[in-house]
């Protein structure tokens, strides 16, 4: 299964300020919208032949909410993200990775205002 880890430093002061600025509640559901988003993302750009690798792909929620997990079930999703010398890569995972991590610090960002 491929799996990336975004982990954030800093949690003691990020956790004063939100208790500040914002609830834990709002936190959750930043994490809920953006792990749902890289999921729809995910499945929009995995390659089709009979449809098991994009349904494969789900969110399932963890630690009260503070995490959210999305993986993939196909047992040769690694071959297509990092190719064989036989098929070149089809990375549908990487790059969606990369592009919500970007937003998630966004709009953690945004509610530290």
């Amino acid at each position: 299964m491929a799996r990336a880890n975004l982990s954030v430093t800093g949690a003691n002061q990020l956790i004063g300020g939100l208790k500040k600025r914002a609830t834990l509640t709002d936190v959750k559901n930043t994490v809920k919208l953006n792990g749902s988003e890289m999921q729809k993302n995910m499945q929009r750009d995995a390659p089709v032949d009979t449809g098991f690798l994009k349904r494969s792909i789900d969110y399932k929620s963890e630690n009260d909410g503070f995490t959210a997990h999305i993986g993939v079930g196909a047992h040769y999703a690694p071959y297509l993200i990092h190719g064989t010398r036989f098929a070149y890569a089809r990375d549908f995972f990487r790059p969606n990775y990369f592009k919500q991590r970007e937003q998630f610090k966004r709009d953690l960002q945004r509610l530290m205002r």
